[in-house]
């Protein structure tokens, strides 16, 4: 394939992948495999590493990010992006009605739609072309976070159908609950505090440097404002439909996302619906924001000081309720961390039986002052998980003594100690117990690390009890002998007694195969699955690609662990401690005995000439022609190795905009030349083209 045709089939594959990804993400319905979308994206990929030269910033690929940005670039909006004024008073939106009314002295026709409880950004789009993408700022001046914001496949690098030449759309971004959830659990896998809302962790990750950690935090966008010159319709509700059908992820009237009326009781309807249905959307709403349909008179109605006349946004309040505490429940974690539970008296809230809440830690209920018997506010806002935000003093106090933290583990009562400057309180008792053993079993065999199927949590509570499995390395040791017909309890569905169970053949022979097809995960997410405390699946990868195995990990200072990205000086010391022990290293060496990958497996692309055959290269900064993922790559397509850290053995330090000034610091005082992306490019290309094989 010669590059003219390389370019017709990128320009085809591009096409085709934006047509697979809007019916996917946008209208959710798909028309091939994933397995099929995954072969033309490698396919895409592949061309555009041979011929980078033809890549597109608007590429599939990028979604996947891989870019890696030291600062974001402030720039100013176009068009100032103001906030809506707020209430929280049904008849103020009514007051607000009747005043329009008379400022335009004709009918007026109204749009609704929800509040996302999201991050606000703009995009900017030339030639059906994602060109830029802006938070909000200061409403003056924003930042450019566009690497970022193509990560997030409901907004479409490339438009469909007659599009205006140039315009902006605004909208925002979220994180959809199943992924909230799926990211708290992780970071309680490893031992961390959890996020504290949807909308939080999507800000947060919307600021994240590296794009490719961006891609795997799943966020979606809703796009509902457009702006610009000689726009093809006239009112606010056509422009949904428009944005609709150039592939934007837009509210519309199906399931009443959006409602235009011409009545004060229209828009009083479809906010009391939503203050009852939001709990029974996928994602986070905090309100309802009604507009003028009609956009010319949006320049008639003009604006106040901080927000247009001709849009109002009605807030719902925080789902409270009142109920007595009963109790306080102590639950101990994988890692020994102690978390209070409230123990509380059955409520409806936010479209669910609360029957539990979270009381954080020792701080918050000294804090608060809660006795048992106390009637406390339990709120389910912002927040998944219920949690206690008060006592609620119109009704009488329960037990007159102040409720005194628990001074010693309720599983093995050995004393509790809490680290300096954490909230939580910890049993020490790592080795003998049980909910610390079993939550790391429970780890270890879960979907984000090993993922061995047919091994459950009931199974793996009865495996520890029958003293069978009493650590992961156990695990490989078991055989079809040992397994069948053993019985145990276990926990009854519907509150009843516990009910027995026995293990027959073909839930051994699939735990079996489960076992075995685990000593093919990669080495990235054993790391991950060892549960180290404060390494997460993110961390996990970048230590397990940065080291190459786990001898290397072992053998460590903390001083060389922190020179890895997103590694403090916490999970250092952290990874230092856990291969410190002599326990863990027996356990790292029963697993490599029983055949699990305890190195990375590099991956080599295919090479292309020897040009930087026995060059060690730096690459720091961030680049225009290549991302951090394909200059390294395209530096191993040639020959050359990519070194992390600057030596006296390094050959040459590849550098960008910004690189760093002590990287560049060491570079320059041993020596190192320090080259451009394009001098690297021209040093290939000068030398001869022979191919290796």
């Amino acid at each position: 394939m010669n590059e003219q045709q390389a370019g017709q089939r990128i320009a085809e594959l591009i096409r085709e992948l934006n047509e697979h990804n809007h019916r996917y993400y946008v209208l959710n319905r798909p028309t091939i495999s994933d397995e099929a979308f995954d072969h033309l994206l490698h396919e895409l990929e592949q061309l555009e590493k041979l011929y980078p030269g033809l890549a597109d910033s608007n590429s599939p690929t990028r979604r996947v990010g891989g870019d890696i940005t030291d600062k974001f670039e402030k720039v100013p909006h176009e068009r100032p992006m103001l906030s809506l004024s707020n209430t929280y008073n049904e008849e103020e939106i009514r007051e607000w009605e009747e005043r329009l009314n008379k400022l335009t002295g004709h009918p007026l026709e109204y749009v609704m739609e929800l509040k996302y409880d999201g991050v606000a950004v703009s995009l900017l789009y030339e030639k059906g072309q994602f060109v830029r993408g802006l938070t909000r700022g200061d409403g003056t001046v924003g930042e450019d976070i566009s690497a970022n914001l193509r990560t997030i496949r409901t907004i479409p690098l490339q438009l469909r159908g007659h599009f205006p030449e140039r315009f902006e759309i605004r909208g925002e971004v979220f994180l959809p609950r199943t992924v909230f959830d799926d990211l708290n659990r992780e970071r309680a896998a490893a031992g961390e505090e959890p996020y504290a809302n949807p909308r939080n962790t999507a800000a947060g990750s919307l600021k994240q440097q590296d794009s490719a950690e961006v891609a795997r935090r799943k966020l979606d966008c809703y796009l509902y404002f457009v702006l610009g010159d000689r726009l093809p319709f006239d009112t606010h509700f056509e422009s949904l439909t428009h944005a609709a059908d150039w592939g934007f992820k837009a509210p519309t009237s199906a399931n009443r996302l959006v409602e235009k009326t011409t009545t004060i009781e229209g828009i009083m309807n479809y906010i009391r619906f939503w203050d009852q249905e939001r709990f029974n959307l996928p994602f986070d709403i905090d309100g309802v924001v009604v507009k003028v349909n009609q956009m010319r008179l949006w320049d008639e109605l003009g604006m106040t000081a901080k927000s247009p006349r001709w849009a109002i946004a009605y807030k719902f309040k925080a789902a409270t309720v009142s109920t007595r505490l009963n109790g306080i429940q102590y639950q101990v974690g994988r890692t020994g961390a102690i978390t209070p539970v409230a123990q509380l008296e059955p409520i409806f809230l936010a479209g669910t039986t609360v029957k539990r809440a979270s009381l954080h830690n020792a701080d918050q209920i000294t804090k608060l002052d809660i006795r048992i018997g106390d009637h406390v506010w339990v709120e389910k806002g912002g927040e998944i998980i219920p949690k206690v935000i008060g006592v609620d003093h119109t009704q009488p106090r329960g037990s007159q003594e102040h409720h005194r933290y628990i001074s010693h583990c309720p599983e093995c009562g050995a004393a509790l100690i809490r680290l300096e400057g954490e909230a939580l309180h910890y049993c020490p008792n790592e080795r003998n117990c049980r909910p610390q053993q079993v939550g790391k079993i429970e780890h270890f065999i879960s979907r984000r690390a090993m993922n061995i199927e047919g091994l459950g949590s009931e199974t793996v509570a009865g495996l520890y009890d029958k003293g069978l499995v009493q650590n992961v390395a156990d695990l490989y040791q078991l055989t079809y002998e040992i397994l069948i017909g053993i019985e145990f309890e276990a926990e009854d569905e519907e509150g009843g007694p516990p009910r027995k169970r026995s293990m027959q053949d073909k839930s051994v022979r699939n735990l079996l195969q489960g076992i075995e097809a685990s000593k093919a995960i990669p080495f990235e997410r054993v790391l991950f699955a060892l549960g180290i405390r404060h390494v997460g699946e993110t961390v996990a990868r970048k230590i397990a690609r940065a080291m190459g195995n786990v001898d290397a990990i072992a053998a460590a200072s903390a001083e060389q662990l922190m020179t890895i990205e997103e590694v403090g000086e916490k999970i250092a010391l952290s990874v230092r401690s856990w291969f410190s022990d002599p326990d863990n290293r027996d356990l790292v060496d029963r697993l490599r005995e029983s055949g699990l990958r305890l190195s990375s497996d590099t991956e080599v692309s295919e090479v292309l000439s020897t040009a930087l055959v026995g060059k060690s290269i730096v690459v720091s900064g961030v680049f225009t022609r290549f991302s951090r993922d394909e200059i390294k790559a395209y530096i191993e397509q040639h020959g050359g190795k990519v070194s992390g850290s600057i030596s006296s053995k390094t050959s040459l330090v590849v550098a960008g905009d910004d690189m760093g000034p002590a990287k560049r610091q060491k570079a320059e005082s041993v020596g190192v030349p320090i080259i451009t992306e394009e001098q690297l490019v021209k040093l290939v290309e000068s030398q001869p083209r022979e191919q290796t094989t």
